[in-house]
C-alpha cells in the first residue's frame, strides 16, 4: 500500500517560476525525507493557497512528515493548515496512469 498526503495552507507568493527559484533548496531537502516517494507542488494565486500532494511508502511516514511539516509551517507564522492522508487505490490509479 502507498499513502497520499494532501496539504494546503495560506500563502501569498511568490508564484510560478519565482516560487521554483525561492523554494529550490527546500524542494531538494524534501527528497531526503523518510518514506517520501514523490511530491507534486500545488499553488493557487487566486485564493492565496499553496501546498502539495505527496506519496509515502507507509501511513506512519506520512504522519511523521505531516507533524514535522506543520511545525515548520507554524514556525513561519502559517496557520490554517489543511491536511489529509488517504490510501492510494493502486489498481484504479494504474488504470488512470497514476505514478504509483
Amino acid at each position: 500500500m502507498r499513502y497520499i498526503l494532501q496539504v494546503d495552507f495560506p500563502f501569498s507568493g511568490p508564484w510560478g517560476e519565482e516560487m521554483a527559484l525561492a523554494m529550490q533548496e527546500l524542494a531538494q531537502s524534501i527528497n531526503h525525507e523518510t518514506g517520501m516517494v514523490w511530491k507534486i507542488w500545488t499553488e493557487n494565486p487566486e485564493e492565496n493557497r499553496a501546498g502539495g500532494i505527496y506519496l509515502f511508502e507507509t501511513e506512519q511516514t506520512a504522519k511523521d512528515y505531516l507533524s514535522m511539516h506543520c511545525l515548520r509551517l507554524k514556525s513561519f507564522g502559517i496557520e490554517d493548515i489543511e491536511a489529509k492522508i488517504f490510501i492510494a487505490n493502486q489498481a484504479l490509479s494504474k488504470l488512470n496512469h497514476g505514478p504509483l
